[in-house]
């Protein structure tokens, strides 16, 4: 085993490995950019070292910059986690040059996957099933459109290079076809440095089905089951779950047979995943599945497979790198009970999924194992106070439930989301919630459409409860803020010797003005009137300062409340609830802002800007593409007008909320 390894990356895997270097008394390496100077990676490990700015580009996808930082510390190894250098066979070659291990496969390994056509290729000799489609090297679009024609619609393009949904286009109609294409081609070029792309047959209700695989040095080859991953969004993993339901046994020894076929054409050892699409029409089959790719590194859902298997798959990277032989076999193997990881990001659900950033003011998760095995565990590379930046993945936590039953694992991950607070970012924590109580999940019934299908219906939150309003309310009014005041006489407020005392307090919640009293009745003890309300809540704080056991006319809730500012988040059932105090200060038309002009909804890169000054536009009509976070994001006219004046231009980096495109003012 290493004395000291070095890990190429930041935020949650950089945690999670530094978590496992400790358990065997390895001293660890954090890298760090600019913006990650003050990161919980670089607190964890035993030494960091700078790497140059915070764009990925100039300092974690800097191979020199890494390896100078292994030598220069004595670093015997380099973990390359997932994402930036991870699978990067030139990194590998760099790293080995230098007399270095690197904690991964070999680099002509990552170079027989990295391409995907290639890939396909060599699985076809190797007796894999894959999808059929066009895989050869022409880009000319009529010959890949005459391709997809001989193929039949609706069809995928793909990035040859591309993952994470990166670089993937679903087309429906020929007549589309050229502008996704187009897309396809510039994101994978922005992402991985590789326009090429390939088109695939699109399976019409296909599940994702992946398989773990590890090799090593001496020949041997595992499987450690299979995890479900069809419940995506835009091409990416939102809830992934080991093992598959309704997985029949034949059909598990079918696809882990070929899985460990694959990883044998090539050589492989080390921690790798291959993964299938799987016709969901009716039950698994064993001539239902086809190879899509293979990930040669270790995958963001691992932990449901270490949950069910019992092992730490980081640790047996480190022996395999280390020259030692897998610990255990085939045999050795088999599946305990169930698990489910849910990955919380920092987006804007209600606009498409939009990567969001902010600062984590109150972040807080229930009782919990981190990056070790447990009933719920949470590994998160953030904590509270952090910023989540423009120039990284926004990713906040993986929620991982493990238990007996499908079902108690599944309750036990909706428990988790729901007691989990968080505030001062717009994060997708609601939509988990009510996904993961979506009844056709908890049957099992899933396939890589469920939530565009039922995307209005986990949305649709209802109406905010009085009991929220009540509370934010008295929150507003600073009334259960527990914090020490050296005037004797606060205490008293709210006190009157001949009537209640009765205070007024304005609020904000998506975009309505709320007008509320609030009597002070006894200790935690009010009756808020207004908007239709009048009622009396007796708000008891528990163990941790942002949280209550709300009583109201008799029925009790656990409820949450944080206050920054002028914001108020109110946690309630596993949903979260914003208001904003106004300040009189600040007025802003920002109704006829919105009318009138196109703003960045998050910080990015204008890629193209298909508007002039004078031109008719009609709503929804794409002006801009704007790429934030490696994906492209078409910004279209918010209503009927003539545009008056183009503010951005391509190649500009533009922050949250800038205005790119202005329209004509409407006469009134």
């Amino acid at each position: 085993m290493f004395s000291k390894i070095l890990i190429a990356n930041r935020g949650e895997i950089a945690c999670r490995v530094i978590a496992t270097a400790r358990k065997f008394g390895i001293q660890t390496v954090a890298v760090y950019a600019d913006a990650d100077a003050d990161a919980k990676h670089v607190a964890m490990a035993d030494e960091a070292v700078a790497i140059g700015p915070s764009a990925a580009a100039e300092s974690y996808l800097q191979p020199a910059k890494i390896i100078d930082a292994c030598k220069r510390t004595g670093a015997e190894a380099i973990h390359p986690g997932y994402g930036f250098l991870s699978e990067n066979p030139a990194f590998v070659e760099a790293v080995e040059a230098e007399g270095l291990v690197f904690i991964g496969p070999s680099a002509a390994a990552i170079r027989a996957m990295g391409r995907k056509d290639a890939a396909k290729a060599l699985m076809i000799e190797a007796g894999v099933p894959v999808v059929p489609g066009y895989h050869g090297e022409s880009q000319d679009p009529e010959v890949l459109a005459a391709e997809a024609d001989k193929i039949g619609y609706p069809v995928m393009i793909k990035a040859r290079a591309g993952g994470g949904g990166k670089g993937m286009r679903l087309v429906r109609e020929p007549a589309d076809f050229r502008a996704a294409l187009e897309g396809a081609q510039r994101e994978g070029q922005a992402s991985f440095g590789d326009p090429v792309c390939l088109v695939e047959k699109y399976i019409a209700q296909p599940r994702h089905i992946e398989i773990q695989v590890f090799g090593d040095g001496h020949g041997n080859v595992i499987h450690l089951f299979e995890r479900d991953c069809s419940l995506q969004r835009r091409h990416q993993k939102v809830i992934e779950e080991a093992p598959a339901p309704d997985m029949p046994a034949s059909v598990r020894a079918a696809m882990g047979k070929a899985a460990t076929d694959a990883a044998r054409a090539i050589g492989y050892a080390g921690a790798g995943t291959v993964e299938f699409i799987v016709d969901g029409t009716g039950p698994l089959r064993e001539d239902g599945f086809w190879f899509m790719e293979m990930n040669t590194r270790l995958q963001v859902e691992h932990p449901v497979s270490e949950a069910i298997t019992g092992l730490d798959f980081v640790e047996l990277q480190l022996r395999v790198a280390s020259g030692e032989p897998l610990p255990v076999t085939q045999q050795d193997l088999s599946i305990n009970g169930w698990s489910f990881e849910a990955r919380v990001y920092a987006e804007d659900v209600s606009k498409g999924f939009l990567p969001a950033t902010g600062r984590l003011d109150h972040l807080s998760f229930p009782a919990a194992t981190a990056f070790a095995p447990g009933a719920v565990r949470i590994d998160s590379g953030v904590r509270p106070g952090d910023e989540i930046s423009p120039w990284y993945d926004p990713m906040i936590a993986k929620v991982i439930a493990h238990g007996a039953t499908r079902e108690q694992a599944l309750n036990r991950l909706v428990e988790a989301l729901s007691d989990s607070q968080i505030a001062g970012a717009v994060t997708n924590l609601d939509f988990l919630v009510a996904l993961s109580r979506h009844e056709g999940f908890a049957a099992g019934q899933v396939d890589t459409g469920l939530i565009d299908r039922d995307l209005s219906a986990l949305l649709a939150q209802g109406p905010t409860p009085p009991h929220v309003l009540a509370l934010a309310a008295v929150g507003g009014l600073g009334l259960l803020d527990d914090r020490p005041s050296p005037d004797p006489w606060a205490q008293l407020i709210g006190w009157r010797h001949w009537a209640e005392g009765t205070q007024h307090v304005e609020l904000e919640a998506q975009g309505k003005g709320l007008s509320f009293a609030v009597s002070i009745l006894g200790a935690q003890h009010f009756r808020v009137q207004g908007d239709s309300l009048d009622l009396s809540l007796s708000a008891t704080p528990t163990s941790s300062k942002t949280r209550f056991e709300l009583t109201c006319e008799g029925n009790s809730f656990a409820v949450g409340l944080v206050r920054t500012g002028n914001s108020i988040a109110v946690f309630a059932d596993g949903r979260s609830f914003g208001f904003e105090v106004p300040d009189p200060l600040v007025q802003a038309d920002a109704a006829g802002v919105a009318a009138n002009a196109i703003q960045a909804p998050m910080p990015g890169l204008v890629q193209q800007v298909f508007a002039q000054a004078g031109q008719a536009v009609t709503q929804g009509e794409p002006l801009l593409v704007l790429e934030a976070m490696k994906m492209e994001h078409r910004l279209g006219a918010p209503r009927d007008g003539v545009v008056l004046d183009v503010l951005a231009a391509v190649g500009d980096q533009v922050a949250d909320g800038t205005v790119l495109v202005t329209l004509e003012p409407i006469d009134d």
